[in-house]
């Protein structure tokens, strides 16, 4: 992989990993036009590896806020007392909400690396993916006419936390699908602000995408990859993703997600017709 590609895919991955358009369907949408096979197992596990990058910017930006939660956390663990606390009880939120993606990762890896990695797969799921957020606005827009308003970040549950974090498994399984268009979407769907099924997403995110990252990094470098593109597109991904993880929280707090429904119809529209023409192999 050239220093461009990596740079390239860098790029696409930090401005699309947390915004509800799939970063996995535009990351094999890229490799497609630069010429690289999507389903090449290397590619793949780039793909997984500069992911990293991408949490690296979530976990800058919350640092405040984990770091409290994993000293509650530890505290925990040897203090009855401190059990008690919110930010105990989410730490083993997010461990165990992770706990599904990881088996499905693991049990369906073949099929990810394989047939599920086609660029058909990915126009499907862009259109479905889009169809799920769209059920997920009609819910917030009828509970927004009510008068029980919507839950905020310290009324989440552990059954929130664990049906967000399963909603992982869609963007896992269908790339297009996006995991954080899913697991924000099915947060709205559970009946949680904007704001908070944002930020929910956002935590769920680390383990799972770092996890990831650090199991495929082996296959990225022993398939030829080189250290140097991993690198350019890590750094890459981490500087784009910072940036793009300051504005989404801005956004999220004024407007809907229907723009971004639209893009991802007009895409899925257009990868079809590219797909069809012989313009891009699948």
């Amino acid at each position: 992989m050239s220093i461009f590609g990596a740079a390239a895919l860098g790029v696409v991955e930090g401005l699309t990993e947390f915004l509800p358009i799939s970063s996995t369907g535009h990351l094999k949408i890229t490799e497609s036009l630069l010429g690289y096979p999507t389903d090449d197992t290397s590619v793949v596990a780039f793909t997984a590896v500069i992911q990293v990058g991408a949490i690296a910017a979530v976990v800058v930006y919350f640092l405040r806020d984990i770091a409290r939660i994993a000293g509650a956390w530890l505290h925990g663990l040897t203090n009855r007392e401190a059990r008690v606390e919110r930010d105990y009880k989410f730490g083993w939120w997010v461990i165990l909400a992770t706990v599904p993606i990881v088996v499905a990762g693991l049990a369906a890896k073949p099929l990810i690396d394989g047939p599920l990695a086609s660029l058909w797969v990915v126009a499907g799921s862009l259109v479905a993916g889009s169809a799920y957020m769209w059920i997920a606005e009609r819910r917030a827009a009828v509970l927004a006419a009510t008068s029980r308003p919507a839950r905020g970040e310290l009324e989440s549950t552990f059954a929130d936390a664990m049906v967000v974090g399963s909603s992982q498994i869609l963007a896992l399984l269908f790339p297009g699908f996006s995991r954080s268009g899913a697991s924000i979407s099915t947060g709205l769907l559970r009946g949680l602000d904007r704001v908070a099924a944002t930020r929910l997403s956002f935590f769920l995110s680390i383990p799972a995408l770092a996890g990831a990252g650090l199991y495929e990094l082996k296959d990225a470098v022993g398939g030829g990859v080189g250290i140097a593109p991993l690198v350019v597109g890590t750094v890459i991904s981490f500087v784009v993703a910072y940036a793009v993880v300051a504005w989404l929280l801005w956004f999220v707090a004024h407007y809907t997600f229907r723009g971004f429904i639209w893009y991802r119809l007009a895409l899925a529209a257009a990868l079809i017709v590219a797909l069809a023409i012989g313009a891009v192999s699948a």
